[in-house]
């Protein structure tokens, strides 16, 4: 029995020889395709007006909060108690505007990549076939490997050919 396994070891060895092995950087090609690019500024362009009314009351609040700093003491305390007041509701509304855009941005981000993902699974399923390979592995679960097996361009380069940009 001792000398079976070692046999066996012996006569498994070239079929895990001859394993041919990919790597892709996945997150990498996925944020470099054409797709994602302009997605991501297209998702810039149309938050940005909420963007920049969540600037405008943050300035806002500053402002009032400079306000009741520079009047401490000089106002009633009926006065002071509208400002704080008024700083208060500033202070929701910024906090629940800016939890709802970032939901929002979230929300459609994720779409996005969880489309432009599965996408790429199928083009790296793709390149794997074409070149013969029987495994490729994703860069971030890999602690060395050879820079001819990184595929990540070239899965980039495929992906927007199979989806152009319009």
């Amino acid at each position: 029995m001792r000398f079976l396994i070692p046999g066996l070891l012996l006569m498994l060895a070239p079929a895990f020889a001859q394993t041919k092995v990919g790597v892709v950087n996945f997150q990498r090609a996925l944020l470099e395709t054409a797709e994602i690019k302009k997605a991501s500024a297209e998702l810039e362009a149309k938050y940005k007006p909420r963007q920049a009314e969540l600037e405008k009351i943050r300035k806002e609040i500053e402002d009032l909060q400079q306000k009741l700093q520079s009047l401490a003491g000089k106002l009633t305390p009926q006065a002071e108690s509208e400002m704080n007041f008024q700083l208060q509701r500033k202070q929701r509304d910024y906090q629940r505007l800016s939890e709802d855009l970032q939901s929002d941005v979230d929300e459609e981000r994720n779409e996005i990549l969880t489309r432009a993902g599965q996408r790429m699974r199928e083009i790296i399923n793709k390149l794997a076939e074409e070149k013969g390979l029987d495994v490729i592995i994703d860069v971030g679960n890999t602690l060395y490997f050879k820079p001819a097996l990184d595929l990540t361009q070239e899965a980039t380069a495929a992906y927007d050919k199979a989806y152009p940009v319009k």
